[in-house]
């Protein structure tokens, strides 16, 4: 273990920054319990998940960074929300905040003049206002309907001056907001899904109602068939093997080219499929999560997953569909 004199600068700079920001979230975390930011936080939640418009939040310079970074992940769990710039808002962007919205203003000093126009439009609209600041005698904190007022934390920054435990600070409140507003919709996967459709995080979330093949793409035959008949449609189709389902279309075996390989040498093609089928069929239900399918296929060393609802079969999977979807 390398001793504090035996480490490069540049690590030891790095050392004593994480350590300074993870004093500052413990001083927020205390904010929480032991000041009335607790009970401002829970009347903020309140808002946001009660009002029937958005969330406009907004800052200016590095809040303004933080307040982009806020309204973002509001947005991909299940709050409406967007980030208005001060700036824009000034010069005719005013006209994005309806009555039916809150305003979520996001400023370290408290005292940001660029907000001020803002503040005024909420004033006067009766627009409802929140406000994270470290200074709660501000212009911002004497403006706001409901005042997070973050604990006064020491910068990272050598000089004290550049914002670092401070934006740590606004992102991990900003965090725990929405994390708060997950939990207070009950916002599930299958929500989250419908927000991130795309790349590695989509494919997470994919179900195997998404990706399965169904209707003429599914190889099927019914349990009278013969084992001509199972092999012809094991070979129409892409997967290497066949349903085979009773009269009510319930999955009852699977018929492989493995199964094939080991039954053409010594029988009959008109004998019946049953006699040469793999009962039993690994199976799922297509709400089943792409990522947990993939295990049960390794788990059970198969190749293709057969989908089921009620033991009715309804859909084929195979690994490859899996592995395009990006799910490793």
């Amino acid at each position: 273990m390398k001793t504090e004199l035996s480490r490069p600068q540049e690590i030891s700079a790095a050392i004593n920054t994480l350590d300074i920001e993870i004093a500052g979230l413990h001083e927020l975390r205390d904010s929480l319990e032991q000041s009335d930011l607790g009970a401002n936080f829970v009347k903020a939640v309140k808002l946001f998940a009660g009002n029937k418009g958005r969330v406009i939040v907004t800052g200016m310079g590095k809040s303004g960074h933080i307040a982009r970074k806020i309204a973002a992940t509001f947005c991909s769990t299940g709050t409406p929300a967007f980030f208005l710039h001060p700036g824009e808002a000034s010069h005719g962007d005013l006209g994005a905040i309806s009555t039916e919205d809150v305003v979520f203003a996001v400023t370290w000093s408290g005292n940001t003049p660029e907000l001020s126009d803002i503040f005024t439009y909420c004033g006067l609209n009766r627009v409802p206002l929140v406000v994270a600041t470290s200074n709660r005698d501000g212009m911002a904190g004497e403006a706001a309907d409901i005042c997070l007022c973050l604990p006064q934390v020491r910068e990272a920054c050598p000089n004290e001056l550049a914002p670092t435990s401070s934006t740590t600070v606004q992102m991990a409140l900003g965090d725990a907001l929405a994390v708060a507003l997950i939990e207070t919709h009950g916002f599930s996967p299958s929500n989250f899904r419908l927000f991130h459709p795309g790349g590695r995080l989509g494919a997470q979330l994919a179900t195997l109602s998404d990706v399965m093949g169904t209707g003429m793409a599914l190889p099927c035959v019914p349990v009278h068939a013969t084992l001509r008949e199972a092999t012809i449609e094991m070979s129409r189709k892409r997967y290497g093997c066949t349903a085979v389902v009773d009269r009510a279309d319930h999955l009852v075996g699977a018929f492989t080219d493995g199964d094939l390989r080991r039954a053409i040498a010594l029988s009959d093609l008109d004998e019946p499929i049953d006699r040469h089928m793999s009962p039993r069929p690994v199976a799922a239900e297509p709400t089943m999560l792409a990522t947990e399918a993939l295990t049960l296929m390794n788990d059970n060393a198969v190749s293709v997953l057969f989908v089921t609802e009620g033991h009715k079969l309804v859909g084929i999977v195979h690994m490859h569909d899996l592995v395009r979807l990006g799910t490793l």
